[in-house]
């Protein structure tokens, strides 16, 4: 049976000796009296839950799996998963990060981003019941009327009430422009809305007494495409005007998609048969109301990664030092054991070591995301703002698609450190390897998020923003350029950064000419872009962990922290020099391939 422990001090290092955040939120008028103690006291207890509440019930989900009663169209979640909830919402966990005018504890949210990144170790299936919650809050909190806000943002504070995005339909995932269905006005102000949406996560179920679906669909006359869509608030139960709950609406589980993980999950077919939905935001304006949604769950998905390379790595590890099997090719090791532990032989330490770089690796990028929606919503200074913003936008592809390629590909090397084990249930770490797969699918798959890197957030604006990434870069390299200890993690991080820019040159020059080049490169790209990213912060890291050791600490903690810095730039970061070889080969071996394709 697998096991989990919170990786609390790891969180603290990034939090509080990396990013200082205490000092960054300080300056936002939310966060003014925040310090290191509450933050650290919240994730303490929210580590507790994960490991106590949600993680016991991981593998019994995954086994039991939701179950659809076709008459009545109700969902029952796995045993155990309603009473965890109960827990969930009896401790306030839903109101963390949410605002304090609808009942919510008004915490920053890069503290609800380690909470959530505890979860997803501990039990992703459960955690996205609670998790779609977040991000269909912050869409009402952004875009919806003043009477919906009131009706709904406090039930969904509380937990009372979850929430859904329905987006796909079963012709239509990504090109969202394709989709049929419909919303017609009525005379009361509110509209009947008809249609079918598939694959959607949590979309019933038995957990909280009211779910609220936020529905893309389209108005008699809108546009034809993406510039018609709009936006609906559609409740599985209609809401009274005093707040409790009415009339069951049309809005019903038609099927339960049998999928390769993530069981515990009820992943729904919603049938839409005149259900009754009021307009969030402008008419055929939904998409720019539904992206505040969506880019939430693009973090999400990736923390839902890191989450499981976390979980995945720590049994590997703990694996790796009881599993006994031949001798050390330099030379017995345990002498007193007829086969030393598997942890002395080199790939077996490459594979964890990959896992542990990428899970530190994708807590930084996460921390850091998380930090600059803070200072995005709450920063006093306009420009700071707005550049925050800017780099969000510009790193939210990259942390869902780097992250959950990366998700996976440590989930498969931790599966393989256990050999024959790994590929048997009751070790835990086959379903990690399955529920780690979805992630790189939700909200887009990989390939579209490279597309809307390289596409919109880099050549859309001639690399502007990937500039002040690169600012970023720049300064950290002309800070410890001339520290012959940190010349290991900055000179290839200064070499990339320099590369980068020429690189982005040469792929926009070519894809101008022909769009397919475009294409082509993307996903190679984003790779690039991501060990840049990465780069970055476990130079940020090796700092650190320099200067503490430096000052006298002996704390193991950061010679760990500079070991692993070392492998991911000896072992991983040299992918840069494949992928950039492989981007410029360009879209011919590709396009040119009827005959082999026929």
């Amino acid at each position: 049976m697998p096991t989990y422990i919170p990786p609390l001090r790891d969180m603290q290092f990034m939090l509080h000796e990396v990013f200082h955040v205490v000092d960054e939120l300080k300056v936002c008028p939310p966060h003014a009296d925040i310090d290191a103690d509450t933050i650290n006291a919240v994730l303490e207890e929210g580590g507790k839950f994960a490991a106590e509440v949600a993680f016991p019930l991981n593998i019994s989900g995954d086994q039991e799996g939701c179950t659809l009663d076709k008459t009545t169209h109700e969902v029952k979640a796995p045993k155990g998963f309603r009473e965890a909830y109960k827990q969930y919402v009896e401790g306030g966990w839903p109101a963390l990060s949410c605002d304090p005018e609808y009942g919510g504890q008004g915490l920053p949210f890069v503290v609800n981003g380690c909470f959530y990144e505890m979860l997803n170790s501990a039990n992703q299936a459960w955690t996205m019941y609670p998790g779609l919650s977040h991000g269909a809050y912050e869409c009402l909190h952004a875009h919806g009327t003043p009477e919906q806000k009131a009706m709904y943002l406090p039930k969904m504070t509380s937990g009372e009430w979850t929430g859904t995005m329905c987006l796909t339909e079963p012709h239509c995932g990504t090109d969202l422009g394709l989709l049929r269905t419909k919303a017609e006005p009525q005379a009361d102000g509110t509209y009947r809305i008809t249609g079918q949406k598939i694959f959607i996560s949590a979309g019933e179920h038995d957990l909280a007494e009211n779910i609220v679906h936020l529905v893309l669909a389209r108005l008699p006359d809108a546009p034809q495409g993406s510039k018609g869509i709009s936006l609906f608030l559609v409740p599985k139960f209609r809401v009274n005007a005093d707040g409790s709950l009415g009339d069951r609406n049309a809005i019903y589980c038609g099927g339960l998609e049998h999928k390769m993980g993530i069981h515990g999950n009820a992943t729904a077919q919603m049938i839409l048969d005149g259900a009754v939905g009021t307009l969030v935001g402008q008419p055929n304006k939904g998409l720019q109301a539904m992206f505040v949604m969506m880019n939430a769950a693009r973090l999400g998905v990736g923390n839902q990664s890191v989450g499981l390379t976390e979980v995945a790595f720590q049994n590997a590890l703990a694996y790796a030092k009881d599993r006994i099997q031949m001798r050390s090719l330099s030379g017995p090791k345990a002498k007193d054991k007829p086969a030393d532990p598997i942890i002395v032989h080199p790939d077996v330490r490459k594979m964890l070591l990959t896992a542990k770089a990428y899970a530190e690796g994708g807590r930084a990028l996460l921390t850091f995301c998380a930090l600059l929606l803070d200072k995005e919503l709450h920063h006093p200074d306009d420009k700071v703002r707005k550049d925050s913003a800017e780099l969000l936008a510009l790193l939210t592809p990259i942390a869902k698609a780097f992250l959950t390629d990366n998700g996976w590909e440590a989930t498969v090397m931790c599966q393989q450190v256990f050999g024959g084990h790994g590929y048997i249930k009751e070790w835990g770490m086959e379903q990690y390897v399955r529920d780690a797969r979805i992630n790189m699918i939700y909200e887009g798959t990989n390939t579209v998020q490279s597309l809307d890197l390289l596409g919109r957030k880099v050549l859309a604006n001639n690399g502007a923003t990937l500039r002040k990434f690169g600012k970023l870069v720049g300064a950290l390299v002309e800070e410890e350029g001339v520290n012959e200890k940190m010349a290991e993690f900055i000179n290839p991080l200064a070499y990339l950064g320099e590369q980068m820019t020429k690189f982005t040159t040469e792929i926009g020059f070519k894809g101008f000419q022909n769009p397919d080049e475009v294409g082509a490169a993307a996903v190679d790209y984003l790779r690039v872009a991501g060990h840049l990213v990465f780069g970055y912060f476990f130079a940020r890291m090796a700092s650190v962990a320099l200067k503490q050791i430096a000052a006298g600490s002996t704390d193991p903690f950061y010679t760990a922290k500079l070991q692993t810095a070392r492998f991911y730039f000896a072992k991983l970061f040299p992918e840069t020099a494949t992928r950039m070889r492989t981007a410029r080969a360009g879209s011919h071996a590709l396009m040119d391939t009827d005959a082999a394709l026929a």
